[in-house]
């Protein structure tokens, strides 16, 4: 799953600098940059923060009225700040920039590869504060948030809620499953059913299924009572089987929900079958 682009200010009293930095963005392809904003002073720049925010801040030192300096030092002051990225003709500004705790200090006229290698910077900034949060954060405090962060082999991956299909627990871990990949994270099924109840339904003591997956409702025969608990595990990626002999001994009946679009199969317990039945219902009308 690609991360969301930047979301770039450009602050720079001069026009034809900002559509010079705009312009070099577009050709940055990686990471990703969009500009949400343009501002033609620290005055201006600092209202649009107000009220908005953005990922990084490209900034010009010399400018009419508070200068960038003061502007990134106003910045450094807030919750969540930007990265600043100091755009500028005036090398001598570089030690204090950096005193300010800017990413980078380019100097006009700005290369593209200074530029995509700055940017790399800040994309990496971003990885980390996101990898630090999630750390803070319990998946059930992600999930009710509306994303999923999980940490795949060294490599942040956001999740959409409304793209999970099954969380199911396995031993010490849970798996997520979505339409195209599975992945493994940390967390208790028991703290996702309480934040995610009204979107998610538990068919199973190790299965929470999104109700808009839910398609079919199959009822199964299996060899022993005790083996319920042993098969709950078995059901996922099992076609419907044939009902058993009637006099197969100590017989038993047990269910399983298919799970679309993938089409896996996952073990219901007795008690909420009559849950899944509603939610069959609900999705029907």
């Amino acid at each position: 799953m690609a991360n969301p682009a930047l979301r770039v200010l450009i602050v720079d009293d001069e026009p034809m600098a900002r559509l010079r930095l705009r312009g070099l963005l577009e050709d940055c392809k990686e990471p990703p940059c969009e500009v949400v904003a343009e501002a033609g002073s620290a005055s201006q720049a600092q209202h649009w923060l107000s009220t908005h925010a953005c990922d990084l801040v490209l900034l010009d030192v010399q400018m009419p009225g508070p200068d960038g300096m003061a502007l990134a030092d106003a910045m450094r002051q807030r919750p969540n700040a930007p990265a600043v990225v100091f755009v500028t003709a005036h090398a001598e500004h570089a030690l204090r920039a950096f005193e300010l705790d800017a990413i980078d200090y380019l100097t006009k006229p700005v290369r593209r590869e200074r530029l995509a290698a700055a940017l790399a910077r800040v994309a990496q900034r971003q990885t980390e504060r996101a990898a630090a949060e999630s750390q803070r954060q319990t998946p059930a405090e992600a999930a009710e948030a509306g994303v999923i962060v999980i940490n795949d082999r060294g490599r942040l991956v956001r999740v959409p809620i409304g793209e999970v299909l099954y969380f199911k627990a396995e031993l010490k871990y849970l798996t997520l499953r979505t339409a195209t990949q599975s992945f493994v994270m940390d967390g208790a099924l028991s703290d996702l059913e309480q934040r995610l109840g009204e979107r998610f339904l538990r068919v199973h003591r190790n299965a929470l299924v999104a109700k808009r997956a839910v398609r079919e409702l199959e009822r199964r025969q299996m060899a022993d009572e005790s083996e319920d608990d042993a098969a709950a595990s078995q059901w996922q990626a099992l076609a419907p089987e044939p009902m058993a002999d009637k006099g197969q001994e100590r017989s038993s009946e047990t269910w399983a929900v298919r799970v679309a679009p993938v089409d896996e199969w996952l073990a219901v317990s007795r008690r909420q079958v009559a849950a899944v039945r509603e939610a069959l219902r609900a999705a029907a009308g």
